[in-house]
């Protein structure tokens, strides 16, 4: 794996945060030592932990970076000129991520909602973070009805732009999955072209810190440091 994994999400709520911190996990599980950055953190007031506090207390001994943080719950674009505060942009994301590399052998950038969501006026987006980076990007998605659209134009947007795709994880694989969710676990591949490297139950970030750090291994694939079966998995949910 790169030293530096770009993590972005199909929307917003598909469980990006919570994934972040079940990469970390594993990653620590297995002697590493993880950053994560957070790009930009919008709608948390000052004096609430934002989205990288939430991975470390879920994750553990992670190094934890902010950028910028907006109060209003919006693209941090327009929360940075709500708030008349300036804008992070791909260089100074892609400063800090390289700068963190040099002293963790893994640095994980959590974007704000989906990839091209916008981080300032010019239109500066996680995608060129990634590729000032040369980083290869995670993608989380939903597991229900029309996640295949919104997985297969980022996956598109990637290859675009000369990006790796690393692959795909669900985050947030429901307790009783519909046929929709069953059938997205063979087809989400197919339309991403990346392999499905994970699925995180739904209600995980709710579990105590000691459980979710000795079960997150369990919820990802061998590339990110975890022992989930993707066709054990498949064959399991299979319609």
């Amino acid at each position: 794996m790169s030293s530096v994994l770009v993590i972005t999400g199909t929307g917003t709520e598909v469980g990006k945060t919570v994934t972040t911190a079940a990469v970390a996990a594993a990653a620590l599980a297995v002697g590493r030592s993880v950053a994560v950055l957070k790009a930009a953190q919008t709608g948390v007031r000052p004096d609430e932990p934002g989205d990288a506090a939430e991975v470390a207390r879920l994750a553990g001994a992670v190094t934890t970076a902010e950028l910028a943080r907006y109060p209003d719950p919006l693209a941090p674009a327009t929360a940075a000129r709500r708030a008349g505060r300036a804008p992070v942009r791909p260089q100074e994301v892609a400063e800090a991520a390289a700068k963190l590399a040099t002293e963790h052998d893994l640095v994980l950038v959590e974007g704000a909602g989906g990839l091209l969501v916008r981080f300032d006026a010019e239109g500066g987006t996680l995608a060129d973070a990634a590729t000032l980076l040369g980083a290869p990007v995670l993608v989380v998605a939903s597991a229900g009805l029309g996640t295949l659209n919104t997985t297969e134009l980022t996956a598109r947007e990637l290859r675009s732009r000369g990006l790796e795709l690393a692959g795909v994880v669900i985050g947030s694989w429901p307790n009783s999955p519909d046929l929709a969710s069953r059938c997205n676990v063979a087809d989400l591949p197919e339309v991403s072209g990346a392999s499905l490297l994970g699925a995180v139950p739904a209600g995980a970030g709710a579990l105590p810190p000691a459980d979710f750090r000795t079960a997150a291994p369990s919820w990802l694939a061998a590339r990110l440091s975890g022992t989930w079966d993707a066709e054990a998995f498949g064959e399991r949910e299979a319609p």
